[in-house]
């Protein structure tokens, strides 16, 4: 299921008014403070953070082992350099330990306990990823340079390069003019801003029902229709290394050691009669040759694909009882046994090599979810799923899991990715995160942003070739185990 199949537009509409934006909003007030200069600079020093005891650092970990463990060792590499410094120790939390509800992984819900419990002892909030690095001494010249009486958000600015749907059309007279936080490089918080968030969010219900873009989101409830403070620049946040920078990114394609094996994925397609000549014509011309074990699920046997049909009829949208016919399957003994199974739309473009060198990197003997995580729902009452278009990555235990669990569609159209968040939700499987695949085009995602990335999928051929696409952004050269 897609929150972008939306034929007669009317889920945009529906999402704008939820999230209270219009289209054409661009938002000239801002009532908080700007980049100060050198000037300016110097007159703040009086009301600085302080030493590194003044920070506290949030890195944003997930509960699956393999992230788990990545979050723990950079807590324990900030930990050390900053005892080697002696300029103070910074509060390292990690975001799994902080909160042990699922949803939290939206930062907002988190922000009013973040501020009863640390308020007194810090002046800033530096908000990281698992692969983010920083370098301490730099970082606390940096945060010196701002007045800590004031509200300040800072980090590295991304913007929209033309109208997205993942942003719901959001400042579509000028894309350019809204900045948000690249999450790579890290985003920080002063304590004045926190205490006035934290304030709204337990006063004010959340505009939207749904978490698409986080950091995108955050911006636009931080900068509050132009109440709020802008994000401001920082260019020692980086992404790529250089010597003036305090934060930079390792790598969100993490060396784990060789791909698993081709048999180790079976692939799921799932299509109708009227895609066929179009859709499936455009996975065999691109990604089809990377795959051992692949089926198209259609609603129809045709010999000359081959499809199979697996006695549920099509639906305009949900798919789900597609989706639990072909876990159903995966667990049978009518198809090769595998380790995991990728479900795609007959409209994803994937890299199934870049796939196969991602999920060494976890344990298929652990119930594991996989994709882009979107959010359902306030933190208590909702949950999180994998969205469809972009892939979903089950290992057979989670099938297994699911299928055992009495878990069920309740109606072949549901909604299939947000049904399996609802049902791992209850189960206790935690949704697992990687941006690196994509719900939408590479057009509708920052170019800067995409640079950090190899990325694992995308999703839609709408006004693009999508070959074109695939050979630009996820046809690798052949390694050596596939020549």
């Amino acid at each position: 299921m897609s929150l972008y199949k939306n034929d007669g537009g009317k889920l945009v509409a529906a999402f704008l008014l939820s999230v209270g934006i219009c289209c054409s909003e661009v938002g000239e007030k801002s009532t908080g403070p700007t980049h100060v200069n050198a000037a300016e600079d110097h007159q703040h020093t009086i009301q600085t953070s302080g030493g590194l005891e003044k920070v506290v650092i949030l890195i944003q970990s997930q509960r699956n082992s393999f992230h788990a463990r990545r979050a723990e060792l950079r807590k324990e590499e900030i930990l050390q350099e900053a005892s080697e410094l002696g300029q103070g120790i910074p509060v390292v939390l990690l975001l799994h330990e902080v909160s042990k509800h699922e949803g939290d992984w939206r930062i907002l819900p988190t922000l009013p306990h973040l501020l009863t419990t640390f308020s007194q002892l810090a002046s800033w909030f530096l908000f990281l990823e698992e692969g983010t690095r920083i370098t301490l001494t730099g970082l606390l010249q940096v945060l010196n340079r701002y007045n800590t009486q004031e509200e300040w958000f800072l980090g590295k600015r991304l913007h929209d390069d033309e109208a997205s749907i993942i942003h719901h059309y959001a400042f579509s007279e000028d894309p350019t003019s809204f900045g948000y936080p690249d999450p790579t490089a890290g985003w920080a918080l002063s304590i004045p801003l926190l205490h006035r968030l934290a304030k709204r969010i337990q006063q004010e219900p959340m505009k939207s029902d749904f978490t698409i873009d986080l950091n995108h989101e955050i911006a636009l409830f931080i900068w509050e229709d132009g109440n709020g403070p802008r994000l401001t620049a920082v260019p020692e946040f980086c992404t790529q290394h250089r010597d003036s920078c305090v934060t930079s990114f390792t790598a969100y394609l993490p060396n784990c050691g060789d791909p698993i094996k081709k048999e180790d994925v079976f692939v799921a397609v799932k299509t109708c009669q009227k895609f066929h000549s179009d859709r499936v014509s455009v996975v065999k011309a691109t990604w089809e040759k990377d795959a051992v074990f692949l089926e198209y699920c259609s609603d129809v046997t045709d010999p000359s694909i081959p499809t199979i049909h697996l006695g549920v009829p099509n639906t305009e949208r949900g798919h789900c009882g597609k989706t639990f016919a072909i876990m159903r399957r995966f667990l049978s003994h009518a198809v090769p046994e595998a380790n995991w199974l990728l479900i795609v739309d007959d409209d994803t473009l994937i890299s199934l090599p870049r796939l196969r060198r991602l999920l060494r990197c976890y344990d298929p003997r652990d119930p594991v979810s996989l994709g882009e995580r979107y959010g359902y729902g306030s933190t208590h009452q909702g949950y999180s799923y994998t969205t469809g278009g972009g892939g979903i990555v089950l290992s057979r235990v989670a099938v297994s899991r699911l299928i055992s669990s009495g878990c069920s569609c309740y109606s072949d159209d549901a909604p299939d990715d947000m049904t399996l968040g609802i049902c791992l939700t209850s189960l206790g499987i935690p949704i697992t995160h990687s941006p690196l695949f994509h719900q939408a085009r590479p057009e509708d995602y920052p170019k800067s942003l995409l640079s950090t990335q190899r990325p694992i999928s995308f999703h839609k051929h709408w006004n693009i070739d999508p070959v074109a696409i695939y050979r630009l952004w996820l046809q690798d050269a052949p390694s050596r185990d596939e020549l």
